[in-house]
């Protein structure tokens, strides 16, 4: 069973009544991409994923080594940027690691405190508060580095009316397929090497004032062949929540050993993306090209009703529908959550997405690890890195 640090209970006053409130966050702001390529990576998350146009800079903003594009879809930032010389650290990230994610900006209504406030609890810093303005106002942001190579920026934008940041402007296209019902991001999950775990939880419980609230352990997340470890981070008003993954001794290489060697050191392995409607959303997706994995068994799908125990009453989707599309379903003491994984996203088997929509569950799937991580296994299998 998952082990619940607070309390048997998923209350969040509970579960979140150890995090320290020196750091309020008030949510994800944006994530920034590094990628080979940013205008064909912009083209797919738009005609893949439903992305819209949000904003633009690069050579015709006046900015010479670097182009960046901004993508929306309902409270969902993205940012896509590359570089445009050979001696830009954009480059060498991406030569290093392939496409993946940079920054993971957090939204605070004071910047220069959050990087003070981190820094002095032992942060490395990456960007001093810095104060940016255009005619639409002024943005300050701060920036520190976490795990691998990803930072957390910082960003307080109380004072900016523009599109996005100062240096931006509007990306005016005339081809924006339409969304398919992503609403906010609900967790980002990271991957770090052996033995490490424990120490960047001890670094967000210190640093940034966070709480680990579920801890899962390799008796809980295995296989016949591969095993892992995972602990959730969270702030204190519940909004930030990264799970962080370290590999486990197991027969053979498990999806985050497989993740560490092509990511060459530790990432963000994948991004969990909420929908109040998974089944529309996920019939939207696979029309649109998107790639996931495969389902588990008939037996899975037979057993629901079993798992879900009192919350089959509430549940009204289809199981024979469900089971059609591939998408898992768990069940905690709360409710009941639905959820699927896409295969990975770039050439190398790295990042990739979760499509989920809670129904008053609060946890991770718990009882779908097991089948996620044979599915997971079948695709390594394929690729010759089992």
């Amino acid at each position: 069973m998952a082990k619940e640090v607070k309390s048997v209970e998923y209350g969040l006053e509970k579960i979140f009544e150890g995090a320290q409130d020196f750091l309020p966050l008030l949510g994800t702001d944006y994530v920034e991409f590094y990628v080979g390529n940013a205008k064909q990576a912009a083209h797919y998350y738009k005609t893949a994923f439903g992305f819209q146009s949000l904003a633009y800079s690069g050579l015709e903003t006046g900015v010479r080594d670097k182009v960046s594009y901004v993508l929306k879809q309902d409270k969902i930032r993205l940012v896509l940027t590359t570089a445009l010389n050979s001696t830009s650290p954009i480059g060498e990230h991406v030569k290093k690691h392939g496409d993946g994610v940079k920054v993971i900006a957090l939204w605070v209504e004071d910047a220069k405190r959050a990087w003070e406030e981190t820094t002095k609890r032992g942060a490395n810093s990456f960007m001093e508060p810095t104060l940016e303005r255009d005619e639409n106002g002024e943005v300050v942001r701060s920036g520190i580095y976490t795990y691998g190579e990803t930072v957390h920026i910082f960003v307080e934008r109380k004072n900016y009316k523009g599109v996005f940041l100062p240096g931006f402007t509007k990306w005016k296209s005339d081809y924006n397929p339409s969304p398919v019902g992503l609403k906010y991001i609900d967790h980002m999950v990271g991957n770090v090497g052996w033995g490490e775990m424990n120490t960047w939880v001890k670094w967000y419980e210190s640093v940034m004032g966070f709480v680990n609230f579920l801890s899962f352990d390799d008796k809980t997340i295995h296989t016949e062949y591969s095993a892992l470890m995972s602990k959730v981070m969270s702030n204190g008003n519940g909004r930030i929540k990264f799970p962080i993954n370290e590999p486990a001794k197991g027969k053979k290489k498990s999806q985050i050993e497989e993740y560490l060697d092509f990511y060459e050191g530790g990432g963000c392995q994948h991004i969990a993306v909420a929908t109040d409607n998974i089944v529309k959303t996920v019939k939207q997706l696979r029309a649109r090209g998107v790639e996931f994995l495969s389902a588990p068994p008939h037996t899975y799908y037979q057993e629901i009703p079993n798992r879900l125990g009192e919350h089959m009453k509430m549940m009204k989707e289809d199981i024979v529908e469900l089971e059609k599309l591939a998408i898992l379903v768990d069940a905690d003491e709360e409710g009941y959550l639905l959820q699927i994984f896409t295969k990975p996203v770039e050439d190398r088997p790295t990042l990739f997405y979760e499509i989920i929509q809670r129904m008053g569950a609060k946890g991770f799937g718990a009882g779908n690890f097991k089948a996620l991580f044979e599915s997971i296994e079948r695709e390594q299998e394929k690729r010759g890195t089992l």
